[in-house]
């Protein structure tokens, strides 16, 4: 892994593995536009129930993605956007890895056209 950072290869690989579920997908997205909720508010925008929703955000919060606050008897949910950030670093980085990689590609490539054009007859 690119990201330098200790622990940040076990934070990518639970917050992609979280990720891999449309649920919990959904459940980020509709946290991300209303910034928090609770699981009753959540499920009703939903085709689960309540109880598969608790189950989903407890995935996103053992991934570091959301995180649950106890106001009074409810369980209100954010999206904790620092497991993202790493993710996204990861990403970017990868995405760097393989442009510069792409690019040296393409000159080489470049560079074989050169040779061969200037090697033929005219």
């Amino acid at each position: 892994m690119t990201e330098e950072r200790p622990g940040a290869a076990e934070v990518v690989d639970s917050v992609l593995g979280a990720l891999a579920d449309p649920t919990r997908r959904q459940l980020l997205d509709l946290l991300a536009a209303q910034g928090e909720a609770t699981a009753t508010a959540l499920a009703e925008h939903l085709p689960v129930s309540r109880q598969a929703v608790v189950k989903h955000l407890a995935v996103l919060d053992a991934a570091g993605l959301v995180f649950g606050s106890r106001v009074g008897r409810e369980v209100r949910y954010a999206v904790r956007p620092a497991a993202l950030d790493t993710t996204a670093r990861w990403m970017a980085s990868l995405a760097a890895d393989w442009d510069r990689r792409l690019a040296h590609i393409k000159r080489v490539a470049e560079a074989a056209e050169r040779d061969s054009s200037s090697t033929r007859p005219d």
